[in-house]
């Protein structure tokens, strides 16, 4: 199991990098996280999961399913989120208490972990935040409730760019209780710059306190191409080309589809969080959001509403991908009362429906005559997925006027320079990226094996098969 001293401290990349490390070793490998709270998700069979646990699945070789993730919670404001369980939206858990809902998902998260360390070799679970939240510790379902349920080899990450980490690594330890403590058998630090030498006599003092020893320092490497876990990640710096500006809403959704970009030859990645942002987009990206209604009146009360429609009426690209396209329309209805109602910005002339049912589909996509900048395009295949709760219909063939069908079955539409998807997983596809910048990016397959071949360099293979004795 990977715990972390507190999010962000490189609990999904150490994961995955043991999920491939132990799969290429010829052992049957699955990942495993009880609860992960994130708005990035994919579609398996049954439903959804969370993103990181389905590139963990994919670096272990086995097939993503959502008892590696039973639990997803997907935030739709500061206090309120969405429950996920086995893939499926549950609104009435979503609505009970935190305490009396972990409760009753325990059992569930047992059952999973029990399957999955049944049929496979190795299980690489991950934990959540920290393990040393003494608040939320009697309704944990996620740390070490799960670590003493598997009784799992249990290592702590930290994140030393931030300062503070062996406090951070002696502290966690010590607010675990003296039965936890016993499951922890090595401490990593993450996000090294400069000479190792330089921090002892650290880990052996910490060693010392605690009888763990350091078994890895992982060194700052920005470039490593696996999706950020949630937030806004930083495009690299000095990037030139053709500047692409992806709008920032708060409740932004699935925004790990667009980490291809990222870092990519010919582009230049920046993220809008106000109207001046927008001015400098030779491309501009509306991107999938989890709660449409509010970050449309985010948009309006930030003054972007404006700039967005005056970068489309210049003719500029624009990409507008599931929530993204529901705002580009002229209304949005609420019916079942999923989220509520909203006007849209009218760049295409649309109207969207909320059902009580999430649409869920994976399937290979193929786009249909385009035209200009999206030209390109016309007739390529590509893996996608969709999660959606909407139902998008064009509105009078009057008002529609030069709207196109960018995929079958009412699955996108092209209005001038301007193209909307309800698929996710565009710059996922190699032949896109090529399509359209004429570059490309490394693979996931290539990602996981760099990241296995990152540990076994920067941990070594003595101390990573003896977590599996």
């Amino acid at each position: 199991m990977v715990c972390g001293t507190s999010s962000g401290a490189g609990k999904s990349l150490l994961t995955t990098a043991l999920a491939r490390y132990y799969a290429r070793r010829g052992l049957k490998v699955a990942p495993f996280k009880a609860q992960n709270m994130s708005n990035n998700a994919r579609v398996v069979a049954g439903g959804e999961m969370g993103s990181a646990q389905y590139f963990q699945a994919l670096a272990a070789r086995c097939t993503p399913e959502v008892r590696m993730n039973p639990v997803l919670l997907k935030p739709e404001s500061d206090t309120h989120s969405q429950v996920i369980l086995l893939g499926q939206r549950d609104e009435r858990l979503s609505r009970m208490d935190w305490r009396q809902r972990s409760g009753q998902l325990w059992p569930i998260v047992l059952e999973c972990l029990e399957d999955l360390r049944a049929g496979h070799d190795v299980l690489v679970i991950e934990g959540a935040g920290s393990p040393a939240e003494i608040n939320l510790q009697s309704s944990d379902l996620v740390n070490m409730r799960v670590a003493r349920a598997a009784q799992a080899a249990t290592l702590l990450i930290c994140d030393i760019d931030r300062g503070g980490a062996f406090a951070h690594l002696y502290g966690t330890y010590q607010l675990l209780s003296s039965e936890d403590r016993r499951l922890i058998r090595g401490f990593v630090l993450n996000k090294f710059r400069g000479d190792p030498t330089l921090l002892a006599p650290g880990p052996e003092k910490l060693e010392e306190l605690t009888g763990v020893p350091t078994i890895g320092v992982l060194p700052m490497w920005r470039e490593h191409g696996l999706s950020e876990e949630d937030g806004v990640y930083d495009p690299p710096p000095g990037g030139a080309g053709l500047s692409i500006v992806i709008v920032s809403y708060p409740r932004i959704s699935n925004l790990d589809e667009f980490n291809a970009l990222k870092g990519l030859a010919g582009v230049a990645l920046s993220w809008a969080h106000d109207a001046d942002a927008i001015a400098s987009a030779d491309l501009l990206i509306l991107p999938g959001s989890k709660h449409v209604a509010n970050d449309l009146a985010w948009l309006e009360a930030r003054g972007m509403t404006e700039p967005i429609r005056r970068h489309a009426a210049a003719g500029k690209p624009t990409l507008a991908v599931c929530g993204g396209l529901q705002m580009l329309g002229h209304e949005i209805r609420d019916p079942a009362g999923v989220e509520g109602e909203a006007r849209g910005l009218r760049l295409l002339p649309l109207v969207t429906s909320l059902a009580e049912h999430k649409h869920y589909d994976r399937a290979a996509y193929r786009f249909l005559r385009l035209e200009g900048f999206w030209a390109r395009l016309t007739g390529i295949t590509y893996e996608g997925y969709e999660i959606r709760h909407g139902r998008t219909v064009t509105t009078s063939a009057g008002e529609a006027g030069d709207l196109l069908a960018a995929l079958p079955e009412d699955r996108g539409w092209q209005s001038g320079s301007t193209l909307g998807l309800y698929t996710h997983g565009l710059f996922e596809n190699a032949a896109v990226l090529q399509a359209l910048f004429g570059a490309s990016t490394r693979s996931h397959e290539q990602t996981f094996e760099g990241l296995a071949d990152f540990i076994e360099r920067h941990i070594g293979e003595r101390a990573l098969l003896a977590l599996l004795q």
